[in-house]
């Protein structure tokens, strides 16, 4: 039997409006003189009939289940629900809703006891809701997100079959796509993983109840690796995924998942990403592309992200950002014109109504400062330091103001200016832990870079001595120790840096190669830059030290080996002394001196570079 739920809200509405009447009238009676009385009467009756005209415009005449009782009964049930009786209301409501099977009524009984905070009572609501309406996923959905917030999750496996075995196409995707969001609110994340799994077990498995196509299997095997990756198990995320994609080879979300446990450090994601993006080719989704780039440089991967990068620009050239990591990336190569390229055209594309340019205006604005400053970076490289400038002032974000200053500090000191440099930065605001951080490392480099490295060492030492544990500090103390030759303090450094935090592979490497350059302890040199690598495999910078250590071990070709591969990822001029020198000792000397010669073109002023060249006595 349905109910006229518009009649009864009319009605509610009207017995409402005519209580305010009978309760104005009475006031005002008492007050008023007797012969005003008619008078008063006569100016409500049109409130009156303008309701009841309301209410014959708004519901046209149809027949209704609803008697005098029910009414009565509903709202009776409804005034308690919104007064201190909320328990009361709710069971007046599931009770008519029971005699009169109404769908509407079933559903408020839920939502008052739900607005109540009554878990229970919500539960036996939607229990019964159910029970009427067997085939309402409309009640399946309430009664599935009611038991993962009590927690029931064992009892919610039928549920969610049932939902399965009801839903067919895109309400069956909706479905399934909905469930890692819904268990999220789980408490036992690992209990939660696996009724997921069980709940979609007709889809996901060979003999499933449910037809289902491949995409849905696709769509199923993620959320279950979802689920699993929220219970902390990146392997069984990554075994799902794998899953998914057997199921579905041109299914996306597989491919979103097998992503976010690339970033998470599960190298053996990588591979799902891959054979996506090499299926699809250009017509790859363009976020997919431009996630994985991120994930390769968080890597320290940039020829990988450089790769990646090329193929978004080249397929969508409409889009701003792609052009500003590639000339970043470029600019870390040492190919400062094309980066100029690179970032110019970012700077087209990002000033105007692109259809690639959709980021929110402060992030434009942020994104546009970075650009300034490796343009600026550019043209100081090239000693123009006009244009340096100029790019430098059109910076007008507040918050990019600090990197545009520490530039402008650089640009002084490369023309001679390094006391004027230094004030600048000592001008530069400490309003937060972070901006005296910066200031710190700015004048620390400063000093460093131009010949006052005792200086930058005094510095980095107090800071440390104020701040023991902070590994980023320690780190360029040891640095700057090893700078001016204090090996001993430096070595002590880099120790108490890796008992601090044993998963900083900066400060192996830094020890181990310290140790291999001067020819010392190279077993353990060895170890130690070993255990870097189990880090970050294949970064070109520790992949160097390897290969510097196999040299001074006497294994030549091994040690050519690893240094071809680092100067391939990264070509770097510290690294092409290294290469340059192995290849002399060998005897393939034209192509070292091919090779120093690139590394002049990248950094003439390498002082590696320059102390190989003047320890061979090769010219520049």
């Amino acid at each position: 039997m349905n109910v006229d739920w518009r009649l009864f809200v009319h009605a509610t509405r009207l017995a409402a409006l005519l209580s305010c009447v009978a309760m104005a009238t009475a006031a005002s009676a008492v007050d008023r003189p007797a012969d005003s009385a008619p008078k008063q009467r006569h100016a409500q009756a049109p409130a009156a009939s303008e309701v009841d005209a309301d209410l014959q415009r708004a519901v046209p005449p149809a027949r209704s289940a609803m008697d005098a009782r029910l009414f009565y009964q509903l709202l009776l049930g409804e005034l308690n629900a919104r007064s201190d009786e909320p328990g009361a209301g709710y069971s007046l409501i599931l009770d008519a809703a029971r005699k009169t099977n109404d769908p509407a009524l079933f559903r408020r009984a839920v939502e008052i006891a739900l607005s109540a905070r009554s878990g229970e009572a919500a539960l036996q609501g939607a229990r019964a809701w159910r029970q009427a309406h067997p085939e309402s996923l409309e009640a399946h959905r309430y009664l599935l997100q009611i038991m993962v917030a009590l927690n029931r999750l064992e009892d919610s496996v039928e549920v969610l079959r049932s939902m399965l075995t009801l839903s067919r196409g895109d309400d069956r995707q909706a479905l399934i796509v909905s469930l890692p969001r819904q268990f999220s609110r789980a408490a036992d994340k690992a209990l939660a993983a696996r009724v997921v799994e069980q709940g979609l077990s007709p889809v996901i498995s060979a003999a499933g109840r449910v037809a289902s196509t491949p995409a849905h299997v696709a769509l199923a095997w993620t959320a279950v690796g979802r689920t699993r990756l929220a219970a902390g198990s990146t392997e069984g995320a990554l075994q799902a995924a794998q899953r998914a994609t057997d199921a579905d080879p041109n299914a996306e979300v597989p491919v979103l998942l097998a992503l976010e446990l690339f970033e998470a450090r599960q190298r053996e994601a990588e591979p799902l990403v891959l054979r996506h993006l090499d299926a699809r080719g250009a017509q790859a989704r363009t976020d997919i592309r431009m996630a994985y780039a991120r994930a390769l440089l968080d890597l320290d991967r940039p020829a990988d992200a450089a790769t990646q990068i090329g193929v978004v620009t080249a397929a969508s050239p409409e889009l701003p950002e792609p052009w500003l990591i590639q000339g970043s990336l470029q600019l870390q190569q040492a190919r400062p014109a094309e980066a100029e390229a690179s970032l110019k055209r970012f700077l087209e594309l990002s000033d105007g109504p692109a259809r690639g340019n959709t980021a929110p205006a402060e992030e434009r604005s942020r994104s546009r400062a970075q650009a300034f400053v490796m343009l600026a970076q550019i043209a100081e490289q090239r000693r123009d330091f006009a244009a340096a400038n100029a790019w430098l002032d059109r910076i007008d974000n507040p918050q990019d103001l600090l990197s545009a200053q520490v530039r402008r500090a650089s640009i002084l000191a490369r023309q001679g200016r390094l006391d004027d440099a230094l004030a600048l930065i000592a001008r530069l605001p400490q309003r937060s832990e972070a901006e005296s951080r910066a200031r710190l490392l700015a004048e620390v480099q400063l000093l460093r870079d131009h010949g006052r490295a005792a200086q930058a060492h005094l510095r980095l030492r107090e800071a440390v001595d104020q701040q023991p544990r902070d590994t980023d500090l320690m780190y360029e103390l040891a640095m700057a120790a090893e700078k001016i030759g204090r090996l001993d303090e430096m070595e002590d450094v880099l120790r108490k840096l890796i008992a601090i935090k044993p998963d900083f592979h900066h400060a192996y490497n830094a020890l181990g190669y310290s140790l291999a350059d001067r020819n010392v302890r190279l077993p353990e040199a060895r170890a130690l830059i070993v255990k870097a690598l189990e880090f970050v495999p294949g970064d070109p910078f520790i992949t160097d030290s390897l290969g510097w250590v196999e040299y001074r071990m006497g294994n030549l070709p091994e040690a050519a080996r690893l240094l071809e591969q680092a100067y391939k990822t990264r070509p770097d001029a510290e690294i092409a002394a290294h290469l340059g020198e192995v290849l002399w000792v060998m005897g393939s000397r034209e192509r070292a001196r091919r090779i120093w010669q690139e590394g002049q073109l990248l950094n003439a002023e390498n002082e590696t570079l320059r102390a190989t060249l003047k320890r061979f006595g090769v010219r520049p």
